[in-house]
């Protein structure tokens, strides 16, 4: 079934939020004719930091995050490129154990097109953000995709470094990335199909880019926990800069 309005909708076992973390200031609004008791609300985004923002909105409700690994791209509306990869990680967020996240878990992998686990959540966002930190905002502020960052000894450097800091960031905070992480991301990178990282796509188009959730608020969690990830911090301010002043390159 499909709706225009949540207001048409009855409530929900299960919302999955597939929103730009750009419009997350929408959920409350969105959000409450939808909710009954137990509902669990999925907030399949990028960055860190999402689900506490929402907790704290609705501090009664469930909250989930959910990691995607997938290359795709928004060509027109209601089409979208699905490129490569299309893995899904769920952990439940403030909670040991969401019981229904499991029935979740089995619901895509019955699809038989998903491939989905579940995964506690800090680790898969501080996993995937070693990759999104130094690739999405370069991409911005280089103009270049993947393959050409890559392929500059310069910039290779420059990432590995970046990846290196988010690594300290994540294991201040009491999670351990594997050691290898870091050169696993950059061989990865080296052969993928070339690509525009989403925040170019967004820089590009106009939109606003997911600069608090993918570079702020990391940067602030990392903060509490005493490590200050100071390159991430100077990409955030270059990207806010670029978005502030409506820079195009």
């Amino acid at each position: 079934n499909f709706f225009d309005s949540v207001l048409d909708m009855s409530p929900c076992d299960v919302i999955l939020v597939g929103l730009k973390t750009t419009q997350n200031h929408l959920l409350k609004e969105l959000l409450p004719p939808v909710l009954k008791k137990g509902t669990i609300v999925i907030l399949i985004q990028n960055g860190l930091g999402a689900e506490e923002d929402l907790k704290l909105q609705f501090p009664d409700i469930s909250v989930s995050g959910g990691v995607a690994q997938i290359l795709s791209f928004k060509k027109a509306p209601g089409l979208v490129v699905h490129q490569q990869l299309g893995n899904l990680a769920l952990g439940a967020y403030g909670e040991k154990e969401i019981p229904l996240l499991s029935q979740i878990t089995e619901d895509f992998n019955r699809t038989g097109r998903i491939s989905c686990i579940q995964r506690d959540l800090a680790l898969s966002r501080w996993t995937k953000l070693v990759w999104n930190i130094p690739f999405n905002g370069l991409s911005v502020v280089l103009n270049a995709r993947t393959d050409a960052m890559v392929q500059d000894k310069n910039i290779r450097k420059l990432v590995k470094e970046m990846m290196e800091e988010v690594v300290k960031g994540a294991e201040k905070c009491g999670v351990s990335l594997p050691d290898h992480i870091v050169s696993d991301q950059i061989r990865i990178t080296e052969k993928m199909t070339p690509y525009s990282p989403s925040m170019k796509l967004d820089f590009e188009n106009n939109r606003p880019m997911e600069i608090r959730y993918m570079y702020e608020k990391p940067v602030e969690i990392a903060k509490r926990c005493g490590y200050y990830m100071s390159k991430v911090d100077m990409l955030a301010s270059q990207l806010r800069f670029f978005e502030e002043k409506g820079i195009r390159l």
